[in-house]
């Protein structure tokens, strides 16, 4: 069940429990380069982004907001760190949403313009809290009662934010999302459903400082998936020390796999075992880089399953229920399948454009 959460638009975009949970990322362009920004802004778009972030620090970037914004096919949200007084002249050049940190955004003065220019756009405030931020003696106070590390930042993290939560609402600011974030999984996990059941605020999820994509999509999709599937999550972004391409891929992915998102089509293949007999490695790798050329020109026939399969044992039987399939044979021949079903026994060459040529049907 979708945890319940107040719903507001971002832009053009649904936030909340009524609307999809939807895909972040951010720019790692210069800002004030409005047409770098504004190219990987469209590229992560078609890539499946939904909602993207820009660092705002300068008058510079301020001016290129003005270019990008009206140009961006997605609402844009922009990061507010160190110089607070960047909020309101962000949101007056027309940003969806601007994302502050309560760990650098502390005194409750710097809010009330922003609380204002708020309420004047009817724009979205994230509250951001990211676990590097937070004063160590916080962390220390709480330690010297008896929490052990991971309990202290998990409710450090909570009160920062609900802190700052509460404070926006004072002053009449109800649009607001949150983030927990810190590099810790368990951690994340603990703050973000503590956090969950505290409030009704819609929840951004996501590691900081998760690594490269080997390290860091396992770390991700071990606390999102766990978030996910408890009704928890209502943006998500993987922080990847990648190209923002690989964060969109790998949150589409999680998403698919915690059901958040139909996969079609979704793509099984079996492991290696000493039946198989052709390299099932590079036939599932091609499978998926066809899949992807159909995708990508809009061409997908509607198919709610393919499987790639080592051996006739793990084909045509253990894969019956694919729309499609396609598996090793013996002599370095493939065998394809529908619904458990041998439509085609050919050599390799011959057998891939025929699996093509079905796909095409």
């Amino acid at each position: 069940m979708r945890r319940k959460t107040r719903n507001f638009r971002l832009g053009n975009t649904g936030v909340g429990s009524d609307h999809p949970v939807t895909i972040q990322s951010m720019c790692n362009t210069p800002t004030a380069d409005a047409d770098a920004t504004l190219a990987q802004i469209r590229e992560l778009a078609t890539a499946g982004c939904d909602i993207i972030r820009v660092s705002v620090d300068t008058p510079q970037d301020i001016e290129a907001l003005r270019d990008i914004i009206p140009a961006s096919p997605i609402p844009v949200v922009a990061d507010i760190q160190f110089a607070s007084g960047m909020a309101v002249k962000a949101l007056d050049a027309g940003c969806a949403a601007i994302r502050i940190n309560p760990g650098i955004v502390r005194d409750k003065l710097l809010l009330q313009p922003i609380a204002a220019k708020l309420r004047e756009t009817d724009a979205v405030v994230r509250v951001g809290v990211n676990a590097g931020s937070l004063p160590p003696h916080e962390i220390q106070r709480r330690m010297n009662a008896g929490m052990n590390h991971d309990e202290a930042i998990t409710d450090a993290l909570c009160d920062a934010a609900l802190s700052q939560c509460q404070e926006l609402e004072k002053l009449s600011v109800y649009n607001i999302k949150v983030a927990l974030k810190c590099s810790s999984v368990p951690v994340s996990i603990s703050a973000c459903r503590r956090f969950a059941a505290m409030t009704d605020y819609p929840l951004h999820l996501g590691l900081t400082e998760a690594g490269t994509p080997r390290r860091g999509i396992l770390k991700s999709t071990a606390a999102l998936s766990a978030l996910l599937t408890d009704g928890i999550g209502d943006t998500i972004r993987i922080s990847l020390t990648a190209s923002p391409l690989a964060e969109i891929d790998a949150a589409r992915q999680i998403l698919e796999a915690c059901g958040i998102r139909e996969t079609m089509p979704e793509i099984v293949s079996c492991p290696t075992c000493g039946r198989t007999e052709i390299d099932l490695i590079k036939l599932a790798t091609l499978v998926e880089n066809i899949v992807d050329d159909f995708k990508a020109k809009g061409e997908m026939p509607n198919l709610r399953k393919i499987a790639v399969m080592g051996c006739p044992v793990n084909g045509p039987g253990e894969a019956r229920d694919a729309d499609i399939g396609i598996s090793g044979s013996r002599n370095g021949q493939l065998v394809i399948f529908r619904q458990g079903k041998v439509i085609c026994t050919a050599q390799y060459d011959e057998a891939i454009n025929f699996f093509i040529g079905e796909l095409s049907r």
